[in-house]
């Protein structure tokens, strides 16, 4: 490998560029104007009409229609066959999946290239956080990209498309070009201001009961006392309960809550009225702010040209003592020196910093007790002040208050944990790059490119003195306070050298030929430390302030992968076109036999058009590509010990339960065939692209489970495989057009089946995550990501069946639902009147599966207003069955009859939850919605004001972002949340609301 690294250096060395200019130059005014010119792969534009596979382009203004922090997000809806997940965490990460999963542990993330450069785009996530577990969501690597610096996107969906990218690109491509210096006459700054508002949407966070406070037994839930000591037991409410299945709300009933336990409280002492409070959790949101504020400064001349942005990007949360602050530089550079000689350089810089991020998952979360487990007598503003006031965590939850023990039981003071318990993080990210081209003769191209991608990250966790006592750290013991930091640096080095060569073979015959080689060098170092067994001194978040040493985790890990490519491109008139091509890959990730591994592809597309000359037609294609594509692991081989540090001088690490025969270990392999039809007819007033397509992807690596009897607790081996098929529809319509108005439609919808078709040894089962309660699923002839649990009995005709107490009867192990949706789509809609603008996005996905743990614990605790209310009978439903209170469930006896059977909903776990009988069915819901995504109207003012001023353009904008859900089938949540990116999706616990945002726009161009 070291003989490889210095002949790729040195190749590159002798190395140069422009490949994009001497395309540009054939570019036919007929293909600008109809079809286009796309940056395909390793940033080379082509004719879209001589492409063999589907891509679609979006230009500057939809990437960044709207002000986001992660360009990504702007994507959704808007791409056919593009998934979007953004779970709605405080800078959080973005899942970005094409064509559905292919891997079933394997990264299945849409590949980023930036200019050309594939670039690092995972998400910081911890192992826990990524699984659906406790912790933060510290975001994706994609946020780096300044979207006030992205010129267009094309998006490259199937393999055939991403072949030249190798196994980095088997799950597709974001292409992203960012501004170039152009020749400009005029001073070339433009300028950008963006201010924006936030609000919680209330459809997306829990509908309370208010009828009920605290406690689990019903009407016997408060405690006795005598709390004045003059002989007489009060009533005392239980504030060692962490439910609202309590006594029913009475103005007349005096009761000792636990602000009459804290010293100094106005209701020190003070039994006051058992009411519903003025604000419950839903006043512990704030409104969000942002700005953002960008500046970008264009020209050049006929030697040299240049392109800078800088973008700063502040915002605060909807939740208190979370903000973000990032500054974003973004600059390229080019010179020509000669006729055939260019050079360019880039650099794209990314600082950030974040404090206060949401935690997410079951465990040491606010919004997991919000949702779950909270009683609805505590005034969440009381809370506030009596933190503020004492800066000390007294909460609702103690542990004995008429003991005097007023230490938490099972939740802190939820303003503890924003202003004590808090997280940070620091990131600073570097893109930097320089190319050099030379064109040897006027159909001979070079092109060299050096690149570097470098992030430093820091984060920390703390726990402050006095919290309740929750699993942390390293050891993952119960700390009652802590400190935890972790901090990664990763470094990627890219080195291309590429040829292009066109042949005019005859007058209707032309190729182009393209050879290259690509190497990679990549270096992670990170360094995970926590205290153990609490602080020494309180507020000193250091690890030298920890009672007890418990040994770091230390990852040093370099790898390597290098690969050579060829493409040959044939046209025949510019109506018939064949292309193909083929790559070797060596990776350091796999083992020497099985590291170098070589894949090819073959596309055409027929141009009908040429032949068929009819007015209302302007253009034809249909298009057939085959590809195969590998995919090797992350570097790092696997089955080592983890470091562990030393203690009394003895080297300590981690023993592996997972055995690998990292010989035997081979890359996945990815076999695609697509087929599509393009057009644009009746003068370009209705365009489609439509795309059929189905890819195998076989020897799959993952862990299956082993006999506890080989000491391993599983296994990494290469086994089974997953299908993909589907269809994808882009279309586009102008169904108004004059002189001053204009009515654009670009609509897209696409549809794919996913399977397990195959595991190994005849396993038919292989589970993913687990989540409390349920669990998610490779199943063997279902869709990856199946729920399995515990289900409902059914009927021949379809009636759950009860048993003869009325709760239903329970089938255990079945396959409850499925994460992939049945289809998603999106309708762009655009309207130009003179100055005007203004346009929409309705974004809809249809289908697919998520399970509300939030739910599941919120109705068993009786959180949600359905948990209340009247029966049948008019009666309250938390009467005793002697009163008239209970339900009955929906269904059918055991004999076929109705059910009529009341169960008694007057105590937590009667009725309500999973505890009370219920399956875990019961919360599996529909995860389809109908979103109005974004909307925006601008005004331009007209040229004629601003002749005789130095301003060249002014825009203002009004703009929306997440503005309705117009439809979805789970209450009380957003479909989309979650805890993390990556391939466990589809688990709700303690998730955010969706914050609905509103921005106001000036531009001004000089």
């Amino acid at each position: 490998m070291k003989k490889l690294t210095m002949g790729v250096l040195a190749s590159v060395l002798s190395s140069s560029l422009a490949i994009a200019q001497a395309q540009q130059k054939n570019d036919t005014v007929r293909t600008q104007d109809i079809e286009g010119v796309v940056v395909t792969a390793l940033g080379i534009k082509r004719e879209k009409k001589s492409l063999g596979y589907a891509s679609q382009t979006l230009d500057a203004e939809k990437v960044n229609s709207v002000p986001t922090n992660n360009f990504i997000n702007n994507l959704s809806g808007k791409v056919a066959g593009m998934e979007i997940k953004n779970n709605g965490n405080f800078g959080g990460s973005s899942n970005i999946v094409l064509r559905g999963t292919k891997s079933i542990t394997g990264d299945n993330q849409a590949l980023i290239v930036l200019d050309g450069v594939p670039i690092i785009s995972g998400n910081l996530n911890s192992s826990d956080a990524s699984r659906g577990r406790d912790g933060f969501d510290f975001g994706n690597a994609t946020a780096d990209i300044d979207p006030n610096n992205i010129e267009s996107i094309n998006v490259l969906k199937g393999a055939a498309a991403t072949a030249l990218y190798g196994s980095m690109a088997s799950n597709g491509a974001v292409i992203i070009t960012t501004k170039k210096g152009k020749r400009n006459k005029s001073l070339g700054l433009s300028l950008s201001s963006t201010v924006s508002v936030g609000e919680i949407d209330k459809k997306t966070f829990p509908k309370y009961q208010n009828q009920y406070g605290g406690g689990y037994g019903g009407e016997d839930s408060f405690l006795s006392g005598d709390v004045n000591l003059d002989g007489v037991d009060d009533l005392i409410a239980p504030t060692g309960d962490d439910a609202s299945y309590g006594p029913r709300f009475n103005p007349n009933l005096l009761v000792y809550q636990w602000d009459a336990f804290v010293p100094g409280d106005p209701n020190y002492g003070k039994a006051t009225p058992w009411v519903a409070p003025k604000n419950n959790p839903t006043k512990f949101f704030q409104n969000s702010l942002s700005f953002v504020n960008s500046f970008n400064l264009n020209g050049g001349d006929e030697l040299n040209t240049y392109n800078l942005t800088v973008t700063n990007n502040y915002e605060t949360g909807v939740l208190p003592n979370s903000r973000l602050n990032k500054n974003m530089l973004s600059g390229s550079y080019s010179r020509k020196f000669s006729d055939n000689f260019t050079a360019r350089t880039f650099l794209t810089f990314n600082d950030q910093t974040t404090i206060g991020r949401n935690s997410v998952g079951y465990g040491d979360n606010i919004l997991t007790g919000f949702r779950q487990w909270y009683p609805l007598n505590v005034d969440i503003l009381q809370l506030r002040d009596t933190y503020f006031r004492t800066r000390q965590n007294y909460t609702w939850n103690m542990n004995d208050a008429l003991g005097g023990d007023l230490s938490p039981a099972f939740w802190n003071n939820p303003y503890w944990d924003r202003y004590e318990n808090y997280s940070s993080d620091d990131k600073t990210r570097l893109i930097t790059g320089a190319e050099l081209s030379y064109d040897v003769t006027s159909k001979l191209n070079i092109l060299g490119r050096a690149t570097i991608d470098y992030t430093g990250s820091k984060q920390e966790i703390r726990k402050a003195v006095g919290s309740h006592a929750e699993e942390f750290g390293l050891s993952q013991a119960d700390e009652t306070s802590g400190y935890w930091v972790y901090d990664d640096t990763i470094m990627r080095q890219t080195y291309d050298l590429i040829g292009r060569y066109t042949w005019n073979i005859s007058d209707k015959m032309n190729a182009l030929f393209i050879a290259g080689g690509q190497f990679m060098d990549q270096h992670q170092r990170s360094m995970e430390n926590s205290t153990t067994g609490g602080l020494i001194i309180p507020g000193l978040y250091t690890i030298a302030n920890s009672r007890a040493y418990f040994p770091p985790v230390e990852t040093n890990i370099r790898g390597q992968k290098a690969g050579v490519y060829a493409q040959a491109s044939f046209d025949f008139d510019k109506f018939l076109f064949l292309e193909g091509t083929i790559r070797n890959d060596t990776s350091s990730a796999l083992p020497k036999a099985n590291r170098n591994y070589t894949y090819y592809s073959l596309g055409s597309s027929f141009v009908f058009s040429e032949l068929i000359k009819n007015n209302w037609l302007s253009f034809g294609k249909i298009r057939l590509s085959y590809a195969e594509v590998g995919n090797d692991m992350p570097f790092g081989r696997p089955g080592f010990f983890a470091n562990r540090g030393t203690t009394s001088g003895l080297p300590m690490a981690d023993i592996n339960t997972t055995y690998v025969n990292f010989d035997a270990l081979k890359p996945e392999r990815q076999k695609s065939w697509e087929v599509g039809l393009e057009a644009s007819m009746f003068k370009r007033r209705v365009s489609l692209d439509v795309s059929l397509y189905k890819t195998n992807t076989q020897d799959l690596l993952f862990s299956v489970p082993q006999s506890p009897s080989t000491a391993y607790s599983s296994s990494l081996i290469n086994a089974g495989e997953t299908e993909n098929k589907g269809i994808e529809i882009a279309l586009g319509l102008v169904p108004l057009k004059s002189q001053d108005f204009q009515w654009d439609i670009n609509l897209n919808w696409a549809k794919n089946r996913n399977m397990v078709v195959a595991l190994n040894q005849g396993r038919e089962n292989l589970q993913l995550a687990s989540f409390q309660e349920t669990s998610l699923n490779a199943t063997v002839g279902e869709a990856y990501g199946t729920f399995r649990g515990t289900g409902y009995v059914y009927d021949a005709n379809g009636n759950k069946v009860v048993d003869e107490d009325g709760h239903y009867l329970v089938a255990t192990d079945k396959v409850l639902g499925n994460i992939q949706p049945d289809w998603i789509g999106g309708v762009y809609n655009t309207f130009r009147y003179k100055n005007f603008s203004l346009g929409f996005l309705i974004d809809v996905r249809k289908g697919g599966s998520v399970y509300s743990l939030d739910q599941s614990y919120g109705s068993f605790t009786g959180l949600y207003e359905y948990t209340a209310g009247l029966n049948d009978l008019g009666n309250p439903i938390r009467n005793s069955l002697a009163n008239g209170g209970g339900i009955i469930l929906p269904g059918v006896k055991q004999d076929g009859t109705p059910n009529d059977v009341r169960v008694d909903a007057s105590f937590a776990g009667g009725a309500f939850g999973t505890d009370a009988g219920l399956p875990q069915e019961a919360f599996i819901y529909d995860a389809s919605y109908v979103k109005l995504r974004e909307a925006k109207i601008s005004y331009s003012l007209p040229s004629d004001l601003l002749k005789n001023t130095f301003i060249k353009g002014m825009t203002f904008s009004l703009l929306g972002q997440n503005l309705w859900i117009i439809h979805k089938n789970l209450p009380d949540a957003d479909p989309e949340a979650g805890t993390s990116s990556g391939n466990i999706q589809g688990f709700q616990s303690g998730v955010m609301p969706t914050t609905r945002i509103y921005s106001f726009n000036v531009k001004l161009d000089f």
